[in-house]
């Protein structure tokens, strides 16, 4: 196995990995700064108001998307599967 192939093992497992995360983590920054727009706004000062909505807004998110998040990674482990007769020769 050569340095470039395990490069490449490691860059495309970030990717997905990115990929598959950054939905997530955008649906709870947007939600999360709406809220404190909203507390700002309003001077509620409250630091569980926001858990509630980002735990909703993430959840919702995660049922969304989770067929695509499944058949990304299904794709990705039969790639990588496919790949380990050229990486141990």
């Amino acid at each position: 196995m050569t340095q470039e192939a395990i490069l490449e093992i490691a860059r495309n497992t970030l990717m997905v990995t990115l990929k598959l995360s950054m939905p997530i983590l955008l649906v709870g920054m947007i939600v999360g700064v709406l809220i404190s727009i909203l507390q700002a706004i309003t001077q509620i000062q409250e630091v569980t108001l926001t858990f509630v909505p980002k735990l909703l807004a993430i959840m919702a998110t995660l049922l969304l998307i989770l067929p695509w998040m499944l058949s990304t990674l299904i794709a990705f482990f039969n790639q990588s599967f496919l790949q380990i007769p050229n990486i141990t020769r």
